[in-house]
């Protein structure tokens, strides 16, 4: 069977929020009339989110249950690797894009293109009950990553992404930042090998429960992207691992 799209949610202590993004999800992939695949990526979780997706993919052929080592980053690459789909997008567990707005990424909406990332601050995109000084951090940090690593870039951080398959393949089988900051490894290596990168404006709704720290992960941030240039100057994103 011929897969068109697979969706990859990494989730680590998820089990209140994962049961009402995946039936959001699997809902609107039921009214699709293309083949799809759903692959939920447990890692490091201390609750019952493992449990908890594993009965619902017994209810669902096309949902599938992996485990990894913890960080979102390691999740999101194994994820990526498992798949099967021409188009592979990852979202994350609190779904704070309405689901519909994957059908933005993938053609006929959307073409010409090799790695897509939802951006909440490209023309025509709307935050929701965003407070002011989650915003602000937000653009202190995408400053910092426009300033030392992905210029041009609006938001690097938003979770959700689809890639071509055969891209998806090869970008993540040389990423290797197991943490927060792998989106931005990501992209950096896509630009290095001259792949297009689209900005795809969306709605978006902020979500108290947020596991984002603005300061935390901006000093984690900083810290890795002098990673990522040094693994650029060893080599290490030039060939296949």
């Amino acid at each position: 069977m011929s897969i068109f799209l697979s969706i990859v949610i990494p989730a680590h202590n998820e089990e209140n929020r994962l049961p009402v993004t995946l039936e959001q999800v699997f809902h609107f992939l039921e009214n699709q009339s293309f083949e799809s695949e759903v692959i939920v990526v447990e890692n490091g979780s201390t609750d019952r989110t493992y449990e908890v997706a594993q009965q619902f993919a017994l209810r669902h052929a096309n949902c599938r249950v992996i485990q990894s080592e913890k960080g979102k980053g390691a999740a999101v690459r194994r994820g990526m690797l498992e798949a099967r789909g021409e188009y592979r997008f990852m979202c994350d567990a609190d779904l704070s894009m309405p689901v519909q707005e994957i059908g933005k990424f993938v053609p006929p909406a959307l073409a010409g293109f090799d790695v897509a990332i939802a951006s909440r601050e490209a023309q025509g995109a709307v935050r929701y009950n965003e407070p002011a000084y989650r915003h602000l951090g937000g653009r202190g940090i995408n400053y910092i990553i426009q300033l030392l690593i992905l210029p041009g870039l609006n938001d690097t951080q938003c979770g959700f992404k689809c890639l071509r398959g055969e891209i998806a393949q090869d970008l993540f089988q040389r990423q290797v930042l197991n943490g927060w900051s792998f989106d931005i490894e990501l992209l950096y290596i896509a630009r290095r090998l001259r792949y297009r990168v689209r900005e795809i404006p969306i709605d978006w709704y902020y979500h108290p429960e947020t596991k984002v720290s603005a300061v935390r992960d901006a000093l984690r941030m900083i810290g890795d992207i002098f990673r990522i240039h040094v693994n650029a100057l060893r080599g290490l994103y030039d060939g296949a691992r």
